[in-house]
C-alpha cells in the first residue's frame, strides 16, 4: 500500500472513530447535544478555525476521491502478481509464471512416455510454487513411475534454475495414447 493510501486510511479511520465516540457519548447522555452544537458553532464562527476546518475538509474530499476512483496498484505491482520478484543487492529479477510453465513443459517433453502436455503454475502470497500438469501418456507407460520421476525432476529443475521451492507438483493423466506402431500393424 502506498504512503498516500496509508495516510488517507489513517485519517478516515481517525475521523470515523472520533465521530463514533461522540455519537455514543451523546446517546448515553454523557455528552449533551447542545454542548456539541455550541462547540461546532463557535469553531465555524472563528475565522482561523473555520479556515483550518475548510482545509481539512478539502484534503478529506481529495483523499476520498483518490481512494475511491484511482487504483493504488501500479503496473509494476500488477506484473509482480504474475510472477515472483527476487531482489538482491545488485537489483531485481522477475520470474514470470509463463517462464516457469515453459520450464516445466521442457522437463516433461524430456520423458518419452508423456504426450500432449499442458501446464499451469500458481503462486500464493508467500511465493510458494504449485505446478499442475495435464498430459496424455503412451500405452506402454508405467504411470506411477512416470509421475514420481516427473515430480522429482520438475522440483529439482525449478530449484536449480530459479532457486525457488516447489510446494507441490500435481499430475493429471487425461488419456492413454495407443501405440502408433501397433495401430498401423493392425491395418
Amino acid at each position: 500500500m502506498k504512503l498516500l493510501d496509508r495516510i488517507g486510511l489513517a485519517l478516515f479511520s481517525t475521523l470515523v472513530l472520533v465521530m463514533a465516540i461522540i455519537t455514543c457519548l451523546m446517546i448515553f447522555g454523557w455528552l449533551k447535544v447542545d454542548f456539541v452544537h455550541e462547540v461546532v458553532t463557535r469553531a465555524l464562527e472563528n475565522q482561523v478555525c473555520s479556515n483550518i476546518i475548510l482545509g481539512l475538509s478539502i484534503v478529506f474530499i481529495l483523499l476520498a476521491v483518490k481512494c475511491i476512483f484511482f487504483d493504488s496498484n501500479s503496473k509494476q505491482e500488477v506484473d509482480y502478481k504474475n510472477g515472483i520478484l527476487l531482489e538482491n543487492s545488485d537489483g531485481k529479477l522477475l520470474i514470470t509464471k509463463d517462464t516457469l510453465e515453459n520450464l516445466v513443459n521442457g522437463v516433461v517433453r524430456g520423458f518419452e512416455s508423456a504426450e500432449n502436455v499442458t501446464t499451469r503454475v500458481e503462486l500464493d502470497k508467500e511465493n510458494n510454487v504449485t505446478v499442475y500438469v495435464n498430459m496424455s501418456v503412451k500405452e506402454n507407460a508405467i504411470i506411477k513411475e512416470l509421475s514420481t520421476n516427473l515430480q522429482t525432476k520438475i522440483k529439482s529443475t525449478i530449484k536449480k534454475t530459479s532457486d525457488l521451492e516447489v510446494k507441490e507438483v500435481n499430475i493429471k493423466v487425461k488419456d492413454i495414447e495407443p501405440n502408433k506402431n501397433i495401430v498401423q500393424e493392425q491395418k
